[in-house]
Formats: C-alpha cells, structure tokens, sequence
C-alpha cells in the first residue's frame, strides 16, 4: 500500500500578499482559485512537483463559525502559531539570500542543525513559519 502526500494548508489573512509571496518569491506556479460561500481557496504548488498542492485558505473556513471564533483564529495566524511547512532545496544559502532579498521576514539564517540538514526560516506575509533545508554533505 503507498501513501503519499498530496495537499496540506496554510492559512492566509490577504490572499493577494500570499500569492505574490507563494508565486513571485518563492516560484510556485498558481494551480486553481475558488471562491465559494464569500471566502476563497488558492492553490499553489511547485512545478518540480505536479502531485503536491499547498491550498492558501482562510484562516478559519467555516462559513457558520462565530465571529469570537474568527478573531481567535485570526490572533493566533497573527502570532505565527497556526501552521508550518518545510521546503527542501538544492541550495539553502541561495534559496536564503533570494528570499531575504525580495523583503521576507527572517527567523532564522543558514545554519547547520544536529539532525543533518542545513536550513534557514521565514515568516510568510500572514506570518506562518517557512523552513528551506537542504541534507548537509557528509
């Protein structure tokens, strides 16, 4: 039996900054956007990999939640503690410089971890954590 990733989501307060950042930045390619009940859906994904969508949705996607609700999720985005995604690359350092250079917000230089990768973090422009690694050469 095989099992492989095909979606996961990150949550976004502007979808236009998103996109800009997901496509422009980064070198996604924009797969689908759909609105439906008053919110939106955009899909990105990289053209190295066809089968693997990374869905930009609203921060809570629930047309009938409280408006409490809404602002809890919308604090919690703000803060940078909803969701994370890691990116791998053939080339931290220069996938590092490209990002910083196109204004991203920095956690994290290149550096090298004790777990064998060297990786570097940024925050997306509603504030989710991004980490670019690459396996350090033995």
């Amino acid at each position: 039996m095989a099992i492989s990733l095909s979606t996961c989501f990150i949550a976004v307060d502007d979808f236009d900054k998103a996109i800009a950042f997901y496509r422009d930045v980064l070198g996604m390619e924009v797969r689908n956007d759909v609105g439906f009940e008053g919110m939106r859906w955009v899909t990105v994904g990289s053209p190295e990999q066809p089968g693997v969508d990374i869905v930009l949705e609203p921060p809570l996607a629930d047309p009938n939640a409280s408006q409490s609700d809404k602002q809890s999720m919308a604090e919690l985005l703000a803060k940078g503690l909803l969701r994370g995604v890691i990116f791998t690359t053939d080339n931290v350092d220069a996938t590092f410089e490209r990002i910083r250079a196109a204004g991203g917000e920095v956690l994290q230089e290149p550096m090298d971890q004790p777990y064998g990768v060297r990786d570097c973090a940024f925050r997306d422009p509603s504030g989710n954590m991004l980490r670019f690694n690459q396996p350090r050469k033995a």
